[in-house]
């Protein structure tokens, strides 16, 4: 399959499919990597260090949301450990 660096997916599921999709993302987590597939291509990526993760929920009128941002730095710069020297 044709590599890609962007997957995106819309359908309409119940929740019990949902629930499956986000299993397997936490899943894939927690073993560093995530693989997105459809017949246009395949998205690997490997979560890994310190994530960056965004949840908000709204609600408007009928509509209700969620949303979920999980971000991470491929390769995350490296900060000292060592605390600077302040003169008072």
């Amino acid at each position: 399959m044709k590599s890609k660096t962007e997957f995106k997916h819309e359908a309409l599921l119940d929740a019990s499919d949902i629930q499956d999709l986000l299993k397997s993302i936490s899943k894939g987590l927690g073993k560093g990597k995530l693989e997105f597939s459809d017949d246009k291509g395949t998205l690997a990526l490997e979560p890994q260090g310190l994530l960056y993760l965004k949840v908000s929920a709204s609600e408007e009128d009928d509509r209700q949301q969620v949303d979920i941002k999980i971000r991470w730095e491929k390769h995350p710069k490296k900060l000292s450990k060592e605390l600077p020297k302040i003169g008072s």
